[in-house]
């Protein structure tokens, strides 16, 4: 067809136009409706702009990178995500969460990407560990625990503490921890006013899972410390003071942070979170839920890079 891109039934103008609406409508189905477009004609226009990215994309340094997984179906079927944090962008994806996932897509930087990496946020899955530190130069010195899921750690063990509490107070018929699940998961400055009531009763009593949440809230100051010499300093008065407790769940999150403190202690130096991958993959989950979900794992992969990609989708 005349004026038409190459491999295309469709005007160069109308891919521009149907690029820009399923951009809008971030859903096939709703970008059909608009354009009158079968599901296959649509579709198309999506692959064909996402080769054409691809094609195009230049090799940039990425000096801030972050890995992380996620589900796209229910149960253990995962893909790995790239991202670059200063542009906000899925750098690459592979299938699964092993260190050969991760090793797969950190291998699809270009060279001299690879040797422009000054720091990679993940969390403390020992499979990215082991995947960065095979394919990036000296990343011992490059990796960074992401602040938030080390923290999820320590609200998780809290909220352990409570449970095993609440059960062993309501044997004695005191429900003093009932209905107070969510005023341990939540940062003080969050509670509400009636929050704030019933943590103070609670916290007032000395209870085992008013420790931990103090234990837990002390946690948080080591990501405000200037250096990552005095993060360890912190850190290291935080770790005696828990170990000398009996409170079982925080003290093996105390064990796991010493055993990777280095890598967490980093973030004073390189200053980065996954919290750029957390804000994409809501995104990847919002248009996951739009279109109705993704069975298929390459069109999923495809719709990523086409939404999240930060590629030239347009047709020239």
């Amino acid at each position: 067809m005349p004026w038409a891109a190459k491999g295309s039934r469709f005007t160069i103008l109308f891919e521009r136009f149907a690029i820009q609406v399923l951009l809008a409508t971030q859903t096939v189905t709703g970008a059909m409706s608009i354009l009158r477009t079968k599901w296959d004609q649509t579709w198309s226009i999506v692959e064909r702009a996402v080769a054409r990215g691809k094609e195009r994309k230049e090799s940039q340094a990425v000096p801030r990178l972050g890995i992380d997984e996620k589900a796209y179906l229910k149960g253990q079927s995962y893909i790995t995500l790239l991202y670059d944090l200063d542009n906000s962008t899925v750098e690459a994806i592979s299938d699964g969460n092993d260190t050969e996932s991760g090793i797969a897509c950190l291998s699809q930087l270009s060279e001299a990407q690879i040797q422009s990496v000054e720091a990679i946020a993940m969390d403390m899955s020992a499979a990215y560990v082991k995947a960065a530190k095979h394919v990036i130069p000296l990343a011992e010195n490059k990796i960074v625990h992401d602040r938030f899921h080390v923290m999820q750690m320590a609200t998780k063990a809290v909220d352990k503490v409570r449970r095993g509490e609440h059960r062993q107070l309501m044997t004695d018929g005191d429900d003093s921890l009932s209905k107070t699940k969510y005023v341990w998961l939540t940062s003080f400055e969050n509670l509400t006013e009636k929050q704030q009531t019933l943590f103070d009763a609670a916290y007032a009593r000395q209870l085992q899972t008013g420790k931990a949440w103090a234990y837990k809230e002390m946690l948080r100051d080591l990501w405000g410390q200037n250096t990552a010499g005095s993060a360890t300093t912190f850190f290291n008065d935080w770790y005696r003071r828990v170990i000398h407790t009996k409170l079982e769940p925080m003290k093996a999150v105390a064990k796991s942070i010493k055993e990777r403190l280095r890598n967490v202690v980093s973030y004073c130096t390189h200053k980065i979170t996954n919290a750029v991958a957390e804000g994409m993959n809501s995104k990847i989950m919002s248009i996951k839920r739009r279109v109705g979900g993704f069975r298929n794992r390459e069109n999923f992969k495809t719709a990523i890079f086409f939404y999240c990609g930060g590629l030239s989708l347009d047709p020239q």
